[in-house]
């Protein structure tokens, strides 16, 4: 952390450019104009020039060119670097025969034209410039993220207190359980299998499918007793075993489920679930009937904007995510590439 606080933001990055520009400018007049002429020229041009680069890369490139809108782009820059060379030549002999000419002077056309041929190589220049502060940014975000990435790990480990003593302790308690009361026992084995999901196979980039699946049975199972009557489960699986996606991906959904969409009091708790492998993507499905108090502490919560963030980052655009509530019914779908 101390790292990224460190490093310059973008901000000050660009503002370390424009004074490295302006010095530039500054030592290349000194020789000819003087200290006072040259900081004046010297900003006027620095000015200038940030004009034509923010124009392009803030304004006309996003709302034209990355609209598709080429044609417009290219005659809104001709006219753009033509009217800035102009302005630039006009300011600059303003500020000549006001402060320093003996005698006014007239602007030239030849003048014009290498104040637009000056404003045509900053437009060029604008390009790198937009290309390097989308390289920074994304270094950025990448090394905000990786350092995320081990904070979180090291959370996990400190979360982590003797595991292998806690699993023990829960085989121990298993085995007495058994020869009492099997439904416990199983259901104590089922919560061991989970919590060593957590502590083996959620820090991993990514898990068989079957692993998956396993962690959301466990989790239904021990939902279940929570509800008084008994919560029927569709749960419809067809999938290559060999499969390995990220954990914890499909886990929001049947989550949301026992939080909001059951209702404890009712006889009549369906669930469908779908898992489906088919034509290089993989298909996850729920659904389950709004019961009136349910639904109405149904709130949007952190989950599907945090899978929304966590999808974005993993597949990019090349993902569907669908909420639907009609019907009297809650409806969940997710499509993701698998290999």
């Amino acid at each position: 952390m101390r790292l990224l606080k460190n490093r310059p933001s973008i901000t000050q990055l660009q503002l370390l450019i424009w004074i490295s520009v302006f010095l530039l400018l500054f030592f290349s007049y000194l020789p000819m104009d003087g200290a006072t002429q040259s900081t004046i020229y010297a900003s006027a041009t620095t000015a200038f020039y940030a004009i034509i680069i923010y124009g392009n890369i803030l304004l006309l490139y996003p709302l034209f060119y990355q609209k598709g809108k080429y044609v417009w782009y290219v005659l809104l820059v001709i006219i753009f670097v033509a009217a800035i060379g102009i302005l630039r030549g006009y300011t600059t002999l303003f500020l000549y025969n006001t402060f320093f000419a003996k005698t006014p002077e007239q602007i030239s056309l030849k003048t014009i034209i290498n104040y637009i041929s000056g404003g045509v190589l900053i437009y060029m220049l604008s390009l790198i410039f937009r290309i390097a502060l989308e390289y920074f940014k994304l270094k950025q975000q990448t090394e905000e993220i990786m350092v995320q990435k081990s904070q979180a790990e090291l959370n996990l480990l400190k979360s982590q207190v003797q595991p292998h003593f806690l699993f023990n302790t829960l085989n121990n308690i298993y085995y007495e359980a058994y020869r009492e009361a099997p439904r416990t026992a199983a259901l104590i084995e089922r919560l061991s299998d989970i919590m060593r999901y957590f502590v083996d196979e959620s820090p991993k980039d990514d898990v068989t499918i079957g692993t998956e699946v396993q962690f959301i049975e466990n989790y239904i199972a021990l939902e279940k007793i929570r509800i008084r009557h008994e919560v029927v489960v569709f749960f419809e699986k067809n999938f290559n075993s060999d499969l390995r996606i990220p954990p914890m991906l499909l886990m929001t959904f049947v989550e949301n489920i026992f939080k909001h969409g059951i209702d404890k009091s009712s006889e009549q708790n369906l669930i469908g679930i779908s898992l489906i492998q088919q034509d290089g993507y993989l298909f996850f499905k729920t659904n389950n009937v709004i019961h009136t108090e349910a639904g109405s502490k149904r709130t949007a919560g952190f989950g599907i904007a945090n899978l929304t963030k966590r999808l974005t980052m993993l597949y990019g655009t090349d993902f569907d995510l669908k909420i639907d509530k009609s019907n009297n019914t809650f409806s969940a779908f997710l499509k993701i590439p698998v290999a």
